[in-house]
């Protein structure tokens, strides 16, 4: 005869009881992605699961100063560190972490901070328009702050002494990835500012979010921003888009565009200086012309109304 039979409920609860005796289990952060995750309107909690390709584990974050602190929204495939207790429930024989916090892992942690001050950046105004200054026509010294061992320096040049041999191009050396890049690329500006140079282009070559994220710091943004110089960003290629692009007076798709913008066209403005200097001599010699006419028109009316002799 058996011994020692045991009811389901009795398990269960056992399971539990155990679960939350384990002092590694109620303060544990699990790091995984997200998936089925569903935002219940009635209730305001939110349920979703943690998975890596080793397992699966349910997860709830509860309505209240948990989920009204959570600073961006769960979405499919999202990689997460949830931190929080693990706990049982013994009328479903299941277990789930129960998040008090949700943070986004590594790059999507970069992310987060982006949109962060992306907001509050737009919200000082340091996004609009009416701040953004006109590129100079003429532009005669163009300041480029980037590496100067990168291709970035290089396609400017090429591109810019195509446009206007005679145009003067002055790079100040700066660092463009790393911990000290920001503080770098800030005194490129600030350096270049002093010159007085009539446009500044600041740039480097594409890359991930964490090569790119110099271009992404609040005193890279105030620098350009404040700058009493029109200031071009080229960072990346044409679907990378950082701060820097968004506080600039003017955004280059690459540092070739930014040098197309920056730089005049020397063999067109030569051009139509020549066909402006010929319509004026043309307009100045059919005035002449006109003048001549008149006097002589003058001339003989006055010659016929003279009394004869």
């Amino acid at each position: 005869m058996l011994k020692n039979v045991y009811s389901v409920g009795y398990v269960s609860k056992f399971v539990q009881n155990v679960i939350r005796q384990e002092p590694f289990l109620n303060e544990i952060s699990v790091k995984g992605e997200i998936s089925n995750c569903t935002y219940q309107r009635s209730s305001g909690h939110i349920y979703f699961t943690l998975k890596d390709k080793d397992g699966v584990l349910r997860g709830a974050l509860f309505r209240g100063a948990q989920a009204s602190g959570l600073k961006f929204k769960l979405q499919e495939g999202q990689q997460v560190v949830v931190t929080g207790r693990i706990e049982s429930y013994p009328m479903q024989s299941q277990y789930q972490i129960i998040a008090k916090n949700i943070e986004l892992d590594g790059t999507g942690n970069l992310y987060q901070k982006l949109e962060e001050l992306k907001k509050e950046l737009e919200e000082m105004g340091m996004f609009d328009s009416q701040f953004k200054r006109p590129i100079p026509k003429y532009v005669t010294k163009v300041g480029v702050v980037t590496s100067p061992t990168g291709a970035v320096i290089e396609d400017i040049r090429n591109v810019g002494f195509r446009r206007n041999p005679h145009v003067q191009i002055i790079l100040c050396p700066a660092q463009v990835q790393g911990d000290t890049a920001k503080d770098s690329i800030v005194n490129g500006i600030q350096r270049l500012e002093a010159l007085g140079v009539d446009v500044i282009i600041v740039g480097r070559g594409g890359g991930s979010i964490e090569d790119l994220w110099a271009f992404n710091e609040r005193i890279v943004a105030e620098a350009i921003f404040h700058c009493s110089i029109p200031v071009i960003s080229a960072v990346g290629h044409q679907t990378d888009y950082t701060i820097a692009d968004l506080v600039a007076d003017r955004r280059a798709a690459t540092p070739s565009q930014a040098a197309e913008m920056a730089i005049f066209e020397f063999a067109q403005v030569k051009e139509e200086l020549v066909q402006k200097k010929y319509r004026m001599d043309l307009s100045f010699r059919r005035q002449i012309k006109s003048m001549r006419e008149r006097l002589d028109h003058k001339a003989t009316k006055l010659q016929f109304l003279s009394p004869k002799r």
